[in-house]
């Protein structure tokens, strides 16, 4: 069984030139298996991937009750760091360098087998790989990366890490929810250093303590 993600290569609403170092890419998202038992309608619906350089801000967040998860990334100044917000509620872990974010235990032991396929996404031309994971080998997932956006090492710190592209179609397993990801718009702009510094006005936990917040947002 194979899942796949299909987007027709017109789709995107924005398009921007090739090698581009700094700018968004602006993802939808749609949800299978467990849930959060809050209706669909009200959860979060896009990812904003802020990149410069080697630095990456993904972050989902919820439009009601400003409730959502952030994962940044700034290696010159090591700092890798995942946020949780709920109402009022505000945490975040620090991981190491070369740590994976939290929120992912359930892709490990995650296979990746690229091919040789190819499509466009957004004006970029992707390449394919298959995905995997131990609790069913026979669901395969199709992802799709691109070459053509200028970030260095862009999944460092997610189970991604293998991958040498930046993903714009890809699938992440929290708990027992799968979200699927799709490029939408690819904005060229410029981006703030202070965007990937960290973040003040909330309170470090560990990483059991905010995996277990990030599971219940997401599949409750």
């Amino acid at each position: 069984l194979v899942v796949a993600v299909f987007a027709a290569a017109g789709s995107c609403k924005n398009k921007s030139g090739s090698d581009i170092s700094e700018g968004e890419i602006h993802y939808s998202i749609t949800y299978n298996g467990h849930t959060s038992p809050v209706p669909r309608e009200i959860m979060p619906k896009d990812l904003i991937v802020t990149f410069k350089e080697d630095n990456m801000l993904f972050e989902i967040i919820s439009p009601f009750g400003n409730s959502g998860i952030v994962n940044l990334s700034n290696p010159s100044e090591e700092i890798f760091d995942t946020y949780i917000s709920i109402f009022t509620l505000k945490y975040f872990y620090a991981a190491e360098p070369g740590e994976i974010h939290p929120g992912f235990d359930a892709m490990q032991g995650m296979e990746i087998r690229k091919t040789d396929s190819t499509r466009e996404i957004c004006g970029y031309l992707c390449k394919n790989a298959r995905v995997s994971f131990p609790a069913d080998r026979s669901k395969v997932y199709d992802i799709w990366y691109t070459t053509g956006i200028d970030v260095e090492n862009p999944n460092i710190s997610t189970p991604y890490r293998d991958i040498d592209g930046v993903l714009m179609s890809f699938v992440f397993i929290i708990g027992g929810s799968e979200l699927h990801f799709m490029a939408e718009n690819v904005y060229s702009k410029t981006i703030d250093d202070d965007r990937f510094s960290r973040r003040e006005k909330f309170s470090r936990i560990s990483r059991d303590d905010i995996n277990r917040f990030i599971s219940r947002m997401i599949s409750l």
